[in-house]
């Protein structure tokens, strides 16, 4: 495996393509706003700018790492001759089965198809394509370059093989892997959809301030991140998007709590629109 192409331009996309450039891979980030593009490879690079200042990367790696990525718009050009893509699009089913349709059409035959999905079913994914033996699921965690686990997750139809390139490839990037056969949510995201929506009940209920719930899962449960910080730094809609899929698949202990709702409505989506359950406004 020597090229990858990775859909979708955003949070999780651009840090999939940093350390698939930075472990020695051909990279293709498209997606369809050139905007965003040209965006994300500026954020990329402060990253790796960042490591460079912190001893972790050298600068030469750090610009022979940005060589390697090309940035294309058009999806056909950007798949058509690539060993493996992962599609980093929204969690949202109906567009995930449109991509996949159209990856099946322009990959090559051999071409692994995998989804960075957090909780969608990749078996469902997979029969978008007339290749569901070799259609994955490859879920990285946010910020991806600082965050080691890869959760592998096999479909029903998955080839053995496929999920032998995939853990090579995993390994070769310098993650660490878990198996697992494919249900709502897999391992991560139903824990941790459980303890985040329990934590907006909390305060919704009036029970702390997002600083002390926060404050007390990080010291009592030595959690790395409160339930809010995290929230805030993944996305309140990215969130209750995976809690709504959760919900229909899973039945009522993954009903949205009323108060992520509310902030979603609100426009409150976090980091990255400057206040979600805390105001970055300032920062």
């Amino acid at each position: 495996m020597q090229k990858v192409a990775v859909i979708g331009a955003g949070t999780m996309g651009r840090g999939i393509v940093h350390v698939c450039a930075l472990s020695g891979f051909e990279v293709n980030m498209q997606d369809v706003s050139a905007e965003l593009l040209e965006k994300s490879v500026n954020i990329l690079g402060a990253n790796l700018q960042k490591g460079v200042e912190r001893g972790k990367v050298t600068s030469e790696a750090k610009d022979a790492a940005l060589a390697r990525i090309s940035c294309i718009t058009d999806l056909e050009e950007a798949v058509v001759d690539v060993d493996l893509v992962i599609e980093a699009i929204p969690e949202i089913m109906e567009l995930k089965l449109e991509i996949f349709s159209k990856l099946d059409r322009y990959c090559l035959p051999d071409t692994i198809l995998a989804s960075n999905t957090s909780t969608m079913s990749i078996t469902e994914i997979a029969s978008a394509t007339k290749r569901p033996n070799k259609v994955i699921g490859l879920h990285f965690f946010n910020p991806v370059h600082m965050m080691k686990l890869v959760e592998i997750i096999n479909a029903l139809e998955t080839a053995e093989e496929t999920y032998d390139v995939s853990a090579a490839f995993c390994k070769k990037i310098g993650k660490e892997t878990v198996k697992i056969n494919e249900f709502p949510g897999f391992v991560t995201s139903r824990i941790n959809c459980l303890i985040g929506n329990e934590a907006f009940v909390m305060l919704q209920e009036g029970v702390g301030t997002p600083e002390d719930i926060d404050k007390a899962l990080k010291l009592g449960l030595n959690h790395p991140m409160g339930p809010f910080e995290l929230v805030d730094l993944v996305g309140l809609d990215v969130r209750l998007r995976n809690q709504q899929y959760l919900h229909e698949t899973l039945g009522e202990k993954y009903k949205p709590a009323p108060l992520l709702v509310k902030y979603v409505k609100a426009g409150r989506l976090g980091r990255k629109v400057g206040k979600g359950v805390y105001d970055y406004t300032d920062k």
